[in-house]
């Protein structure tokens, strides 16, 4: 089933590439700086502009070489869009039930955000059992033993706040992933160098790589 292997890749890697940015091209060529390093799991979020034509873009360049999701889908109808356009998982910020229903009806992974017990519970019901703990900035990694101990059934994938510096702190605690953004990105704001985020995305994945080996 395409929703069991996508997900696999995803706990496999454990690290996907949360590309938000203010252009289409400049979208475009994060993702490409990001899979040039090695981070090949590309969540391209809906606030971008022409987000699925992006979707669409990078899905027909890296088909075979990469997978690439839609995040930041709000409501049903942007998730249709997002699946059309190509996109093989669909992150949300929140639990919304019919973008979950209709994720399922076609085998698309669907990862919701959760900021609370509540929420996680609302996700586990709809057949949601990894979840995106968002915005990871306002918890320790600690709070996954919190959230696993009435709900060890959880998965979580901390996103919003994960860096370099801290990913492993959160790997070590029990997520199955984690997602960076951001830091990956201001890579090349900060120089306007491309370049950067090819290097920063090669110590994540280096990073990822020495936890995995023990």
């Amino acid at each position: 089933m395409q929703s069991i292997r996508v997900m696999q890749k995803i706990i496999d890697r454990k690290v996907i590439a949360v590309i938000r940015e203010s252009t289409l091209d400049t979208a475009l060529a994060v993702v490409d700086a990001a899979v040039e390093g090695g981070m090949d799991m590309i969540e391209l979020t809906m606030t971008t502009p022409d987000a699925l034509r992006a979707i669409e873009t990078v899905r027909k360049k890296y088909d075979g070489q990469a997978t690439i999701g839609a995040g930041t889908v709000l409501d049903n109808t942007t998730a249709r869009q997002a699946i059309l356009a190509g996109a093989e998982f669909v992150v949300s910020p929140a639990v919304d039930v019919e973008t979950i229903r209709n994720c399922h009806l076609y085998q698309i992974p669907v990862i919701p955000g959760v900021s609370n017990i509540q929420g996680t519970i609302e996700a586990l019901q709809l057949g949601c059992g990894v979840v995106k703990l968002f915005p990871s900035s306002l918890f320790h990694p600690g709070a996954i033993k919190a959230f696993k101990g009435p709900l060890p059934q959880a998965e979580f994938i901390p996103t919003g706040g994960v860096a370099i510096e801290n990913l492993l702190d959160w790997l070590q605690v029990g997520a199955i992933a984690v997602g960076i953004g951001s830091d990956l990105s201001k890579q090349a704001k900060e120089s306007n160098d491309m370049r950067k985020v090819t290097e920063y995305a090669k110590r994540v994945v280096e990073t990822v790589n020495d936890y995995k080996a023990g």
